[in-house]
């Protein structure tokens, strides 16, 4: 991805935020807890916060949580839904926080947007030795056999890079760090999985992929074709034709150690 498509489509979250704060997954406890198991103390920063999805997580788990996004569309809705939580304007490029101030860095569905080459020096700058880095990424768990269907008939603009397992791997295994400079403040990089799912009918499901940033982007008349194809697909599917179900996803987590 260029720098340009980057942009574009890191910045889309903004003009629906009230949607995204309403559809998307909250992060499966035993994953936020492994990302911070070996951190230092309770600080944690969530970076590129969004609409506080990953800060509610954290909060469940008793860590001093402080978080910083970059799209004020997205800061007021967690600003809205979690009022006690310390939220500040920044990016992962420049985080708003003095040196050695947090304990943890985790960022939701969000380390794939930074521009690593100068986050990975501010990420460094505010952790604490022996401080966290970890990603977070709710995926879909396309081992079940309806889930790879709805994979396929989404595209890659609803279920792209990063959305299953196996991507998942593949797209975060080098995302930890930037290639020089920084890279010798951090060690060898950790992935894990845990089981998660949210429960969707057909209707907010098809809310939820219409979230996606790939689906933002797209022109009005190809993004209402893509999200008719997923219309047609559940209602044939018996997991999903009628009322609630779960969709089967794992919160995958990519954590370093600051040395």
């Amino acid at each position: 991805m260029d720098e340009d498509d980057r942009l574009l489509l890191s910045s889309s979250f903004g003009t629906e935020a009230v949607a995204y704060a309403k559809h998307r997954p909250d992060y499966a406890q035993a994953a936020a807890r492994w990302a911070l198991e070996r951190a230092p103390g309770p600080r944690v920063l969530d970076l590129g916060a969004g609409t506080g999805k990953l800060t509610a997580t954290l909060l469940t788990l008793g860590a001093d949580v402080i978080a910083v996004e970059p799209d004020p569309a997205m800061l007021t809705e967690l600003r809205r839904a979690l009022p006690a939580v310390r939220a500040l304007p920044g990016s992962a490029e420049a985080i708003p926080l003095p040196a050695a101030s947090v304990d943890a860095v985790l960022a939701g569905n969000a380390m794939h947007w930074f521009h690593m080459d100068v986050a990975g020096p501010e990420i460094a700058r505010i952790l604490a030795p022996g401080g966290i880095l970890a990603g977070l990424w709710n995926v879909v768990d396309d081992r079940v056999d309806w889930v790879a269907g709805l994979a396929r008939v989404s595209g890659s603009a609803a279920i792209g890079p990063r959305d299953t397992p196996s991507s998942w791997r593949a797209e975060t295994a080098d995302l930890h760090l930037p290639k020089t400079g920084v890279a010798a403040q951090f060690g060898s990089p950790e992935q894990a999985e845990f089981r998660h799912g949210q429960r969707r009918s057909a209707d907010s499901l098809v809310a939820t992929l219409a979230t996606r940033a790939g689906m933002l982007v797209m022109p009005e008349q190809e993004q209402e074709a893509t999200l008719g194809r997923i219309r047609v697909f559940l209602a044939s599917r018996p997991e999903t034709a009628r009322g609630e179900f779960t969709l089967p996803m794992l919160t995958c987590v990519l954590r370093v150690r600051r040395l």
